[in-house]
């Protein structure tokens, strides 16, 4: 008999049986064997807490009650075994004291007697094999022999469903993190018991900056922390390492909101990472599954989008929730940047250059040169109509490449016709700076079309004029200028560089955005005028120039005249002009834009009699 069992246990290891299916026929065959008995497995983890595995005969509400008790010198038979790593025979429940804070569980269910073996693998007690009795008894010699062959069959059970555990550690556990790997969450997404309604997907602000800036080791440490906190914060949801920067949790619907806001105040606190003390920053992008969407693919789509809308659109350190609109702005996105490629294909793309014009006297001192689309019918298409594919950087860095092919070109052309041309300015994109070859891409494109560089001015944005850190942008910002060429910080104020990076790379030019000029008109509203009094000031102090954007009306232009601003592009003075119409432009003496005379208000007259007071 007992040959029997042997043969039938080692067959179900040998087959693969999951170990609470060999244990519960483990314990229904002993049972068999041993009229009278009750059998019980429990395993033993490596905090030395119990956790039933089988015990068919036994009500499922005791074995949800002793799931989780701490082994120990006076914890029942079992407890008790495991703690001794020996046998413990206990007689009578009632009476006993090795069951005096168990025995309430036991004796309504007839138990009144209990012998525990330990199951000991490699040196430690994984578990304990037990004997329950309806009667005040201990074992028989039948019985001891039946306990010590299925102790043999539960070592070797248990043993192989460590290694199991090891090797599906192995596969789906990420190393550096000990967070659920990629291949968990694909698994995990599918299963509608485990994957949950909702994902939120986590992209670590800024990765590549740190690794640049501190090495990889660094980077690999801040990865390590923000895990680590994540893991915490979002138990008892599985948290997933699904990239190298990239992470998930999967979670009810209604937990979205809160879970996220607790997963953000977790990273808040400042990391030592490496020593090099950094704070963490995580955009999260989450969506909701949807009834029909049983492989969770068109959340993890949904989400994937929320989380691009966070990076793109200063959404950066926040949660993003999908939204239908979302996928609309999406499309849009993507048909301009096809549009923008077939007409990088095809040639299409044409430089016009906006006028900047003193705000007194309209003369025309430079140029800003704006990309604009010939469609195929001739018709231009404006920069506005397909700013938003330039999220995309190859389309962004070769635009820029054209439009530096342009100037030059123009640039050439107009001073072999004898015309006095000021400076051109060229807008920058963040792609530009990443290769780390822009320096030597001015210098080529410009030398062979013969075109001085000191009549270039390059303009950059905040997204672009990183902190100090980044070495690569400002050591060709400084080269740039070494050059002759001027910058210029386009659309200042409504970014996020701080008014400290001017110190360490300086720029010849800050460009006011049109949001504060555009503010100037309404009646009551101080905000734009403040922003730029202080904004002049700055550069006053700085030494450098001023240039108020989308100057539209006579009002607006007396108000910026009135704060001390100088010089003015938009509307008012001129749209974006093409080559032609700018060579004929340059030709009239003065160059001046049509024009356009201050109202005569006092605080005009006060400003221009100033200007006259200075020029003498």
């Amino acid at each position: 008999m007992l040959v029997y069992l042997q043969n039938l246990i080692l067959e179900m290891v040998a087959r693969g049986e999951e170990l609470r299916a060999t244990t519960d026929r483990l314990c229904r065959e002993v049972e068999r064997l041993a009229p009278g008995t009750t059998c019980s497995i429990l395993a033993v983890d490596s905090d030395g807490v119990l956790h039933p595995v089988a015990g068919p005969s036994l009500p499922q509400t005791y074995n949800d009650a002793i799931d989780g008790l701490k082994i120990s010198a006076c914890a029942g038979s079992c407890g008790t075994a495991a703690f001794h790593r020996r046998q413990v025979t206990v007689t009578d429940i009632e009476t006993d004291p090795l069951w005096a804070d168990y025995k309430a569980l036991a004796l309504p269910l007839g138990l009144k007697a209990c012998w525990s073996s330990p199951i000991v693998s490699s040196g430690r007690v994984v578990g304990t094999f037990a004997f329950y009795y309806r009667e005040r008894r201990g074992p028989t010699d039948f019985e001891r022999d039946i306990v010590a062959k299925s102790l043999q069959l539960c070592q070797i059970a248990f043993e192989r469903d460590h290694r199991l555990r090891i090797n599906e550690r192995l596969l789906y556990t990420d190393t550096l993190t000990d967070l659920h790997n990629r291949a968990c969450f694909e698994q995990a997404l599918i299963e509608p018991s485990h994957g949950g309604s909702a994902l939120l997907l986590i992209d670590i602000d800024d990765l590549k900056l740190v690794n640049d800036t501190f090495g990889h080791g660094t980077g690999d440490s801040l990865i390590r922390i923000i895990a680590r906190r994540l893991a915490d914060a979002a138990a008892p949801h599985r948290a997933f390492r699904v990239g190298g920067d990239e992470l998930a949790v999967l979670a009810e619907t209604g937990e979205v909101v809160p879970l996220a806001q607790r997963i953000l105040e977790a990273l808040r606190a400042p990391a030592d990472c490496g020593g090099h003390v950094l704070v963490p920053s995580i955009t999260i992008g989450a969506a909701i599954r949807s009834i029909d969407d049983k492989s969770g693919t068109v959340m993890r789509q949904n989400a994937d989008l929320a989380l691009y809308h966070g990076k793109e659109d200063g959404g950066r350190g926040t949660l993003v929730l999908y939204a239908p609109e979302l996928r609309t702005r999406m499309n849009r996105r993507l048909r301009a940047i096809d549009q923008l490629r077939r007409a990088i294909a095809e040639d299409r793309i044409e430089a016009r250059y906006q006028p900047i014009a003193r705000l007194d006297n309209g003369e025309v001192l430079s140029f800003e040169a704006l990309a604009r689309i010939r469609e195929r019918d001739g018709t231009i298409v404006p920069a506005c109509e397909f700013h938003e594919a330039f999220a995309d950087a190859r389309n962004a860095a070769e635009v820029t490449r054209i439009m530096l092919r342009a100037v030059a070109s123009d640039l050439r052309l107009w001073m072999d016709a004898g015309v006095a041309i000021g400076r051109i300015a060229v807008n920058l994109a963040p792609a530009d700076f990443a290769h780390g070859r822009l320096v030597e891409d001015v210098q080529a494109i410009f030398a062979a079309a013969g075109a001085p560089l000191d009549r270039l001015t390059l303009e950059i944005t905040e997204s672009v004029y990183l902190s100090r850190r980044d070495q690569m942008v400002q050591r060709q910002m400084e080269a740039l200028r070494r050059l002759g060429v001027k910058l210029a910080l386009d659309d200042f104020g409504t970014g996020y560089a701080s008014l400290t990076h001017l110190l360490f790379t300086p720029v010849d030019t800050l460009k006011i955005d049109k949001s504060f000029v555009d503010h100037l008109t309404d009646d009551g509203e101080a905000g734009g005028a403040a922003v730029i009094n202080g904004l002049m000031r700055i550069a006053e102090k700085l030494g450098m120039d001023v240039v108020a954007e989308g100057v539209e009306s006579v009002d607006q232009r007396e108000r910026l005249v009135a704060l001390g601003c100088k010089l003015g592009q938009g509307h008012l003075f001129a749209a974006a002009l093409d080559r032609e119409a700018v060579g004929v432009l340059l030709r009239t003496t003065p160059t001046c834009l049509p024009e356009t005379p201050l109202p005569s208000s006092l605080r005009a007259r006060r400003i221009r009699r100033r200007d006259r007071k200075d020029a003498a």
